[in-house]
């Protein structure tokens, strides 16, 4: 039973880091390699057009729950997205990066839907696979995942292009997307379960239906706000560090490196964490951590000689995101409705992700008007707020699975 519960562990480990290292690498590596072939910056950011499928996958998710009574429909689903991403990857690999960048992006737009479907069908998986004691570690390993899949999709593959050229580099990537694919094929799933969903009819207005179950308005704003006091330092943080006078390099291993191996091992931690004590008070250690890392940061903005000192600040911003990660992405399953695990998952996340992009956004503006300790401080005042949405919009009783 302890075997099959760690296979199950190491099967949603190996897809999600199937799914960090495509988007770390178009987020980190290519924009490089575009810069070093001479792109303008426009063109640059132009880039994050592949990024729309992922914002938009709450609308298509509906299709593909209805699609799916079981766990093996939704194997079937994610092993065809990730076979059909690949040959695109593949593909790409063999136009021109200087000549072809337009149809270069349009075939990389169709290849992350194919891996926005697949996360949709990996996500309802997993809580269809996960009890609910499992949950915990189960969403632990979807964040490591993430970590890991920046070191290898920001750091190997950009080894990768220095020494063997774009085409393998892209045949590379779709190695790695193949090869992560192998766990979940070797999976065995129960035959005597025919069906492990109810045959309610799924259509697509059951996207807003999700808003209209009781108690559901709370935890939209707790899931909002949650990664508030953290986002805007974190999207700060390469520009303050080169203010501080850190180079390239210095910042690359301080945040690229060291700052995601601290998140890939708080993301196993936060897992152990709300398996200990629970979601309640693990979702209160988080929040407070997240407001210890941004007063951290205002006393570093005012003190900040010393390597250590930004160690420690890396440290403890990278952990407090990545066990905060862990929390969200485990609430977030406890109240998706029978037959609906994909759209319901994937629609919190989405709201997630869009908020944090606004704070994302917008933070940078915010730290030219009043400058980092400015930043520091606002982020502060909404990390407090965190806490007290914690107090006042979890529901531990809002359960719908």
């Amino acid at each position: 039973m302890i075997k099959k519960e760690y296979q199950k562990y190491g099967t949603l480990l190996s897809l999600y880091l199937a799914q960090s290292i495509p988007m770390s690498f178009f987020s980190t590596v290519v924009p490089v390699i575009m810069r070093q072939e001479n792109y303008s910056l426009e063109a640059i950011g132009y880039l994050q057009l592949v990024k729309l499928p992922w914002i938009l996958k709450f609308l298509w998710a509906p299709l593909v729950d209805k699609s799916c009574p079981n766990r093996r429909k939704y194997r079937r689903w994610i092993i065809f997205s990730e076979l059909f991403y690949a040959v695109v990857i593949v593909g790409v690999g063999f136009l021109n990066l200087q000549t072809d960048f337009s149809l270069i992006i349009f075939f990389m737009v169709i290849a992350f839907v194919a891996s926005a479907t697949q996360d949709i069908a990996t996500d309802a998986f997993a809580i269809l696979s996960l009890k609910k004691e499992e949950r915990s570690l189960g969403n632990s390993m979807q964040s490591a995942g993430m970590f890991l899949g920046t070191l290898v999709g920001s750091g190997l593959l950009l080894i990768i292009y220095h020494y063997l050229g774009w085409r393998f580099l892209l045949i590379a990537l779709a190695a790695f997307v193949l090869i992560a694919l192998i766990p979940l094929k070797l999976f065995r799933l129960d035959k005597k379960i025919k069906s492990e969903k109810s045959g309610k009819a799924i259509r697509m207005g059951d996207i807003l239906l999700f808003f209209r179950q009781p108690g559901i308005g709370k935890r939209v704003v707790l899931l909002l706000f949650f990664y508030s006091g953290m986002i805007g330092i974190l999207t700060m943080l390469k520009p303050f560090l080169v203010d501080l006078g850190y180079n390239v390099k210095d910042i690359g291993f301080i945040s690229g490196i060291f700052g995601t191996a601290i998140g890939a091992l708080s993301a196993l931690l936060g897992g152990l964490l709300i398996r200990k004590i629970g979601r309640h008070k693990s979702l209160y250690l988080f929040a407070t951590a997240g407001l210890i890392a941004a007063m951290y940061f205002l006393w570093l903005s005012h003190a900040p000689d010393g390597l250590f000192r930004i160690y420690g600040g890396v440290a403890i911003l990278w952990g407090s995101y990545a066990m905060s990660s862990v929390g969200v992405f485990t609430i977030s399953m406890d109240i998706v409705r029978p037959g609906r695990e994909g759209t319901d998952f994937t629609l919190q996340i989405v709201l997630v992700h869009l908020s944090s992009l606004a704070i994302a956004v917008s933070s940078g503006r915010i730290a030219d008007l009043i400058g980092y300790k400015g930043l520091f401080l606002l982020e502060i005042i909404l990390a407090a707020f965190v806490i007290l949405a914690v107090k006042l919009f979890y529901n531990e009783k809002l359960k719908t699975r």
